[in-house]
């Protein structure tokens, strides 16, 4: 995890050396993890050379610059420039308050606005990532588009009342407005949605009595410098403004055979895409990767026990660079905690009158991330039982427009004139396994139904089928729930008692990967989400599942590019990319403040152990005995 004092030892090198100036701005500061070989060969007690990889931005003309700077040598190690033609830099803050000031100041803004009967003075505008349609003058050029909102008062949400219709090109690097598309004059929506007025929601219920999550004994778990070991888990954690939180050498203590067994050597949600379904001549570009084009890390919560967190709670600071390059603390950015999660096991034998209950326990971390309207939190689960789980869970503000019948396929009227386009919310976790080591390999494991036969001849068998998925091409696969259809993660040179390779299962939701036309803009640019599972051959640079550089690029990078070389993925170093998400059709009960929505998947351990793993796990919750009628039995 990046720390204040390299923050600022990145702004004194690159200042030192003439790259910053007043106009250039820091886009990202993210630490350049070692790669495998590095770690491997690394003997505790060594110096580590700590490296950043920094991004910068020149407001003045829009230059983009990639720099590597080691925070331990002081020293510039690369400084590229790079071609703005190709893709954008991520947005900054900054410049979603200098389109609001673009907008104000633009005769053709102001003019639309009249028609409708509103001025600047009640108007915000939301900027949005512009992707890519070959539109003219745009290459090379910063671009976003722009909706407006109106605000009757200053202390009114603005999302219930959206002016439809109405869209602005907005050119960051020559700060003007390339273009104004006046479609359709539809009626604003007059709905307030103000959920934080108790004006608007009425008093608040009184029939809640209190829950209380106590451990009096303090927690299972300890943190010490980023190391977590809780029961049979160890694993060390990270943060940085793109990603969020990534957890790193999760391993798990086997009794069994007296050691520590690795499970995956790095975790995390790598991308994540919103596409909506309005295709109106003023929505149809609306395609978010929130990752690549706004970097979500830095908006984490700081998070509020008793709100966003329940119970004995061990917090993280995150560090991450603003865009002066100045160190930034989001406190208590990670969230800590164990959760009770009912019965790990139970049974009562009528044969020899035994009943025993164990209580299944997890330990959960967590950060939340708002990225305009919606927020966004992400839970990695570890359990007991040796099965890791990950949920995201989807809430705030659906993007709203103006409903009109004729786009009534693409969209719910949420409130009175008020509609949500259709949109989905997909994600990309990057799974780098190392299942009792790092050679590894995939089995698509499914259903098979077996005909009447000789062999079958009452017509009741069915089994499953196991297919070596053994090419980076061939392993680009879909989920079947009809077919019960998983991937097993196997070592091939590692076997259990019973003689057969230890794994991993990755089970999936198998929902709807990508729904926009493979024709499309967004089908090229997030060519990841178009299936649930890649398997890649591990590189160290291989990193994000659209490319390294995502805002304005046309597509075509990233797992696309990699894979295209079809290595072996069998009994190699690999990495699973997983794809998931929610389709969402936008429900009234989702305005103004949308229930949390989640989805996510398992990693469930399959012929890893020699036999369950959690048979010492004591009665109780307590870890004391079991309570009946009053006595313990």
């Amino acid at each position: 995890m990046l720390t204040a004092e390299e923050v600022g030892v990145v702004r004194a090198v690159l200042e030192a050396e003439g790259r910053l100036g007043p106009s250039v701005r820091f886009v990202s500061v993210i630490p350049k993890e070692p790669g495998k070989a590095e770690l491997a060969a690394f003997v505790p007690g060594s110096p580590v050379d700590r490296v950043m990889r920094v991004q910068l931005l020149d407001r003045a003309d829009g230059a983009s610059f990639e720099a590597l700077v080691s925070v331990t040598r002081g020293t510039v190690d690369s400084f590229e420039q790079l071609d703005t033609r190709v893709a954008q830099l991520p947005i900054l803050n900054e410049e979603f308050v200098a389109v609001q000031e673009i907008l104000d100041g633009d005769p053709r803004w102001q003019e639309a606005l009249a028609r409708r009967g509103l001025t600047t003075e009640t108007v915000l505008a939301t900027s949005l990532s512009a992707g890519h349609y070959e539109i003219e003058g745009e290459a090379g050029h910063r671009m976003v588009r722009a909706f407006g909102f109106n605000q009757p008062r200053k202390t009114d949400l603005p999302w219930g009342h959206p002016i439809d219709g109405l869209v602005a090109y907005v050119d960051l690097t020559e700060n003007r407005v390339r273009e104004v598309l006046d479609h359709a004059v539809v009626p604003v929506p007059e709905d307030p949605g103000n959920f934080h007025d108790p004006a608007y929601t009425g008093p608040y219920r009184t029939s809640m009595k209190p829950i209380e999550i106590t451990q009096p004994e303090g927690v299972s778990f300890t943190v010490e410098d980023n190391l977590v070991r809780w029961e049979n888990w160890t694993l060390r954690l990270g943060y940085n403004v793109r990603e969020g939180l990534t957890l790193h050498d999760l391993s798990f203590f086997d009794k069994g055979k007296g050691r520590d067994r690795s499970v995956v050597h790095r975790a995390s949600i790598a991308e994540m895409i919103v596409p909506y379904a309005d295709p109106s001549p003023t929505r149809f570009w609306q395609n978010y990767f929130d990752q690549g084009e706004y970097l979500f890390g830095r908006y984490g919560n700081p998070l509020e026990l008793g709100c966003d967190c329940l119970g004995e709670i061990h917090y993280i600071d995150a560090v991450i660079a603003d865009e002066a390059g100045e160190p930034l603390t989001i406190p208590h950015t990670i969230c800590m905690h164990e959760e009770d999660f009912g019965v790990l096991w139970k049974h009562t034998d009528l044969l020899v009158g035994v009943h025993e209950t164990r209580r299944q326990r997890r330990l959960v971390i967590s950060f939340f991330t708002t990225v305009g309207n919606y927020d966004y939190g992400f839970y990695w689960y570890l359990y007991l039982d040796g099965r890791i789980g990950f949920e995201a869970k989807a809430t705030g503000i659906v993007f709203p427009s103006g409903y009109q019948e004729e786009r009534s396929a693409y969209t719910t009227e949420v409130a009175p004139g008020l509609g949500a386009p259709f949109h989905q919310h997909l994600f990309c976790a990057r799974l780098d396994m190392a299942v009792d080591g790092h050679r590894n390999a995939v089995d698509e494991v499914e259903v098979v139904r077996f005909p009447v036969s000789d062999a079958n001849p009452y017509g009741n068998a069915f089994g499953r089928r196991a297919t070596r998925l053994t090419t980076e091409l061939q392993a680009k696969r879909d989920a079947n729930p009809a077919l019960n259809r998983e991937w097993h993660v196997v070592n091939p040179e590692v076997t259990n008692r019973l003689g057969r390779p230890v794994g991993y299962a990755l089970v999936p939701e198998g929902l709807p990967t990508l729904l926009a036309d493979e024709q499309s803009s967004i089908a090229a640019r997030a060519a990841f989400a178009r299936h649930h599972l890649w398997v890649s051959r591990h590189a160290d640079e291989e990193r994000y599942p659209a490319g390294h550089l995502v805002n304005q690029h046309a597509g075509g990078a990233g797992l696309p590019a990699w894979t295209s070389a079809d290595r072996s993925v069998d009994g190699e170093d690999i990495v699973l990319w997983h794809t998931f998400g929610l389709t969402h059709w936008p429900r009234p009960e989702d305005w103004p403040i949308m229930p949390v929505d989640s989805t996510g998947f398992t990693l469930k351990p399959v012929g890893f152990f020699d036999r369950n793993p959690t048979l010492d796990v004591p009665p109780g919750s307590r870890g004391g005995h079991c309570h009946g009628d009053g006595q313990e039995q």
